[in-house]
């Protein structure tokens, strides 16, 4: 089986190596995939070095799969030249995400969406996946009706220039270019990605839209206001959650203890609770700081942390490519 990992240079790009590797994936030919200047330089998976190769060597090639996290116009130009080869897309930018005639997937809440007909398949953004894994089971139980979730995301969701920024301010290194506006060690940006017209940040607004689509229910209303923080080991969220249908906290917790890829991080006296520096590296999801809202009925509030270049993209994408080997639809 042919696989091709478009931007295998990137951070998540070398993350998806990983995870492949991790997880056995049935690969016979890797195909590494950058940009122009990358050409001809290798990288290294299972031991042995692959050389990168073109876009259109690699279409070329016809890989069976293709998992791309090179950014989102590179994603509308070249997954569908993919995908017209026979080739299974699953896209970690936010180019298709929101295409009524895209699915967009986290195998564990609705795989099952998926038909061998859909050549290019969405993965949702990483605080997006993170937030989702949780309210999906609570959704089915207690109908939710409101949520209102607040981000500290990683500097590892720029990408390396921000982790070489944020590196670089800690040694007091003015040489390295910034790539947000603001200095980011010891501070808080309260703005991930670019302001829209309505003063939402881009990201703000896919966590806003991307959750009822996963979940395909838009009955519940969401807001979101999300904040770069200087921490490299994942994304957490501060969620509060209005349900239609009175709740029980010990069978709250309960469910999400029972919930594959999530775990119940929820023990105060002992400070348990879920952290970036336990997140890093791990494919689950952690969620604490279980409560009551004491404000209003039918209410909760609870703690979610990811590691973002794993479940919140990475590890996401290649259970996705687990899933059509699973199908036999590769």
């Amino acid at each position: 089986m042919k696989v091709a990992v478009v931007g295998a240079t990137g951070m998540v790009g070398q993350v998806m190596l990983k995870v492949l590797e991790e997880r056995n994936f049935p690969v016979t030919e890797l195909i590494p995939v950058a940009s122009e200047k990358s050409v001809g330089k290798t990288v290294n998976y299972k031991g042995k070095d692959y050389s990168i190769v073109s876009m259109q060597d690699a279409v070329e090639m016809k890989p069976a799969i293709a998992i791309f996290s090179a950014g989102g116009g590179t994603s509308l130009d070249w997954a569908p030249k993919f995908a017209e080869a026979g080739t299974f897309v699953v896209d970690n930018s936010s180019a298709w995400r929101m295409d009524p005639t895209k699915k967009l997937v986290v195998p564990e809440i609705n795989a099952n969406v998926v038909e061998k007909e859909d050549k290019i398949i969405a993965n949702p953004n990483c605080s997006t996946i993170q937030l989702v894994m949780v309210l999906h089971p609570l959704n089915q139980k207690y109908d939710v009706k409101r949520v209102i979730v607040s981000t500290y995301q990683s500097v590892t969701g720029t990408g390396k220039n921000a982790v070489d920024q944020l590196n670089a301010e800690i040694k007091g290194d003015d040489s390295v270019a910034k790539v947000y506006p603001y200095e980011i060690f010891k501070n808080a940006l309260p703005q991930c990605d670019v302001f829209s017209d309505d003063d939402y940040t881009k990201e703000e607004l896919k966590l806003m839209k991307e959750p009822k689509k996963i979940l395909g229910d838009d009955t519940f209303s969401l807001t979101a206001t999300a904040v770069r923080v200087p921490v490299q080991g994942g994304h957490s969220e501060s969620v509060n959650i209005e349900f239609e249908n009175e709740f029980d906290l010990a069978d709250v917790k309960k469910i999400l203890s029972e919930t594959p890829g999530v775990i119940v991080m929820d023990d105060v006296e002992n400070n348990i609770y879920p952290m970036p520096l336990y997140s890093e590296g791990k494919d689950e999801v952690f969620v604490g700081r279980i409560r009551r809202d004491k404000s209003q009925p039918k209410t909760l509030n609870l703690w979610i942390v990811a590691d973002n270049l794993r479940k919140g993209a990475a590890t996401n994408a290649v259970q996705i490519a687990e899933y059509l080997v699973q199908k036999e639809f590769v």
